[in-house]
């Protein structure tokens, strides 16, 4: 059976693919780049397409030849710079079902999540309910799978946001600590897909809910995932206002049109503030056994160097980013307000009109890769740009003004240390 996998270098699609694979499954998996999917998949082959541009059934269906069936494992949080919810979890995938019913396609797994309905507080909810709806009102064979808090070896999304937030030293900030939450294993997830394609008589037509028996609050959750992380147990935990919190996800939201895609936004705030909860009894009849529970799941999972050096880069890489492009922002404002003092330090080195043109065009410079850096997708080339720039103010400062090494205020010797911070920042800027 050929099945196409789509979202299938993502959390839960890449953990599908693998599974497939193993299972015996033909698999095509589709994601926005097909080098990325070869970079962790190598032996698939990959479509590289952007599901938002795919709104029509005729769009789709020459990814459809051959094919046999269809997991849907793509989604967005929140609409973003990089990210239409409409289009990814509604518009697309009702143009996709509409074309698997005009082809040979008639198998469809979709993973939705808990709480979709059409009435839902948020977007990303509310577009998943339409999908479904539309799957469930179509011709095909189709399975809706309802995953709870996916926990999984690779570290972004919801799995990211807990592992941050455990990664915190000393002490234990919370936001909505007593928000119910239970969690499902990424590898169950997977189980659950490779099931329904072999056992269509069982699964076809139906819903499920994927999800452990225990309930946990998120702090109980963070508080496990931070004694699986190896991190001492907190002196103390910090309940933050509900107000705090969501005014610190509002301005993830903003980042969000700048590219970023934080855990930390509004919707997922929101999803949690109405827990994140079901009933995984119906999939246990079917498929014989419980999934694994939150303990039963992380001691399945790698604990290493690894994992812990990866939660504390997500927690600090915002502040990192911050705190350089606020210097490069700083430093070429401060150069138009204080112009004429700062072609006064090259007296003697240039001519005064060649002072002003540098001083104004290093501001200038300054100001762009300051602006750079809080653009996602210009991130790492500015850091490196960053580099590029500090040694040629180096070199030229001292070839200018080789007295500015004795100055009190060390300017030059300030260089080095943000070439460092530019260094981590573009270390830590790829994305997956």
């Amino acid at each position: 059976m050929r099945v196409l996998v789509l979202g299938g270098y993502g959390l839960i699609g890449l953990e599908i693919v693998r599974r497939l694979r193993a299972d015996g499954f033909d698999v095509v998996g589709f994601g926005r780049s097909a080098s990325k999917g070869l970079r962790v998949a190598p032996g698939t082959r990959w479509i590289g397409a952007d599901i938002a541009m795919l709104t029509t059934p005729e769009a789709w269906r020459p990814h459809l030849e051959n094919i046999d069936a269809v997991v849907n494992a793509s989604g967005a949080l929140q609409d973003g710079a990089r990210d239409n919810l409409a289009a990814v979890q509604d518009e697309a995938i009702r143009a996709l079902i509409a074309a698997c019913e005009q082809s040979s396609v008639a198998r469809f797994i979709q993973i939705s999540a808990p709480g979709a309905t059409a009435d839902a507080s948020t977007a990303f909810l509310r577009t998943k309910s339409v999908a479904d709806d539309a799957l469930r009102a179509s011709t095909l064979r189709w399975t809706i799978f309802k995953p709870g808090l996916v926990i999984s070896a690779t570290a972004y999304g919801g799995t990211a946001l807990v592992r941050m937030l455990a990664a915190f030293p000393m002490v234990q900030p919370l936001v909505l600590g007593d928000a119910a939450v239970k969690t499902v294993a990424a590898s169950d997830v997977a189980d659950a897909v490779s099931f329904a394609l072999t056992h269509e008589q069982v699964t076809a037509r139906r819903d499920f809910d994927l999800l452990e028996r225990d309930d946990h609050t998120l702090r109980a959750v963070i508080e496990q995932l931070r004694a699986w992380l190896g991190f001492p147990a907190a002196r103390a935990q910090i309940e933050l206002p509900k107000a705090l919190g969501f005014t610190l996800a509002r301005c993830a939201d903003v980042a969000g049109w700048l590219g970023w895609r934080s855990p930390l936004r509004t919707t997922a705030l929101r999803v949690l503030a109405e827990n994140i909860e079901g009933d995984a009894s119906a999939w246990e009849a079917v498929r014989g056994r419980p999934l694994m529970t939150l303990p039963e799941t992380l001691h399945a999972l790698p604990s290493t160097l690894q994992e812990r050096v990866s939660a504390r880069a997500t927690l600090v890489f915002p502040v990192l980013v911050l705190t350089l492009a606020a210097f490069w922002l700083a430093s070429g404002l401060i150069g138009f307000w204080r112009a004429d003092d700062a072609a006064r330090v090259l007296d003697g080195a240039v001519s005064a009109e060649s002072a002003m043109m540098l001083v104004l065009g290093g501001g200038l410079l300054d100001v762009m890769i300051g602006a750079g850096l809080l653009v996602r997708r210009f991130t790492r080339m500015a850091a490196l740009a960053s580099i590029a720039v500090s040694l040629v103010y180096l070199v030229s400062g001292t070839a200018l003004t080789p007295h500015l090494w004795a100055d009190p205020l060390g300017p030059l010797v300030k260089i080095f240390p943000a070439i460092a911070l530019a260094l981590a920042v573009a270390a830590l800027a790829e994305e997956r």
